[in-house]
């Protein structure tokens, strides 16, 4: 990917993941911000032309200031909070991310997540290699099949996450931003409501700041008063959309009976009183980390960053940059 034989500058603001990255050494020519100093990020900001990212990266405006040729932010990831899309709107940059590649993955592991929780499927796995059976059974869990699931966020994934749901004779019910009508599910209007008729709880709404601690404690209160012995909370969004001092609280008091997590406010850094809680099942952020997934989402990550340079539409702009 060059101009007059000369390969385009593209600035990676991470070490991204090396199915992208490798795409990205191979046809341009690639500076990795945290390998720049201030002066080396000074002498290449005013050539780059495009900026590669994570779902996790943070593109704030003061760096999309500093850089007057770029184009295209392309962020390998269905979230891209971490963006300030607005700032880019403003210079005419496009936003681009990898949306409906990884809807499977996520709602697999959503599902087993909720499955894990409900039987404590790691802990049994403890249980076993521990040698603990030899002094008597487990504990009781809990049933999956027939409770009732409350998806937070029914777009593109947690439709998948309902249709999954379905085969295990669950009753599915939502809350988004506005009911879909053509969807046979129940609307609730708030997460806090949606919490009070759930047995399980799956948050799949987009982070930032407009769903920033949507789980809040009053939210795991209804969680906890929605069946005997407390709902069980899922969450493969953001970690952001979760209040993590709430939710902890709420775990050591008894109030809902488990959680399964995916994504924390803090990640990879999780706290140490939920990191001991035994009713709660850990999984660090591979919601969409299977090979063909992300290679499919480096793909389109790649193309969306092409298209761009060569003056063409991106397949898949965020939304506000359609």
């Amino acid at each position: 990917m060059s101009v007059d034989s000369n390969p385009i500058p593209v600035l990676a603001v991470a070490r991204l993941s090396p199915l992208y990255m490798s795409q990205l050494a191979a046809a341009c020519e690639l500076h990795v911000l945290p390998d720049l100093d201030a002066a080396a990020l000074a002498a290449v900001a005013p050539r780059i032309r495009a900026v590669a990212a994570s779902g996790d990266s943070k593109v704030p405006a003061s760096l999309i200031d500093q850089l007057p040729a770029l184009q295209v932010i392309s962020v390998m990831g269905v979230g891209y909070d971490g963006v300030d899309v607005a700032a880019a709107k403003a210079r005419g940059v496009v936003v681009t991310h990898t949306p409906d590649v990884l809807n499977d993955d996520v709602a697999d592991l959503a599902l087993g997540l909720m499955l894990s929780t409900a039987r404590q499927l790691p802990a049994a796995d403890r249980f076993v290699r521990g040698g603990q059976w030899l002094q008597g059974n487990m504990p009781l869990a809990r049933k999956m099949s027939g409770a009732r699931l409350g998806i937070v966020g029914m777009g593109r994934i947690g439709q998948a996450i309902a249709q999954r749901a379905l085969a295990f004779n669950m009753t599915v019910a939502y809350t988004a931003r506005s009911a879909k009508p053509e969807l046979p599910h129940r609307y609730l209007p708030s997460a806090a409501a949606l919490a009070e008729v759930s047995d399980f709880l799956v948050v799949i709404t987009p982070g930032g700041a407009g769903t920033r601690h949507l789980i809040n404690a009053e939210v795991l209160d209804a969680l906890g008063r929605s069946s005997p012995g407390g709902g069980i909370l899922v969450n493969v969004a953001r970690g952001s959309v979760v209040d993590d001092a709430a939710l902890i609280d709420a775990l050591e008091r008894g109030v809902i009976a488990g959680a399964g997590l995916d994504v924390f406010e803090d990640e990879p850094r999780v706290p140490e009183r939920l990191r001991a809680l035994p009713q709660v099942v850990l999984t660090p952020h591979v919601g969409s980390a299977t090979q063909g997934t992300r290679q499919a989402m480096a793909d389109l990550a790649f193309a969306n960053l092409q298209l761009r340079l060569a003056g063409q539409p991106a397949r898949t702009p965020v939304p506000e940059c359609r």
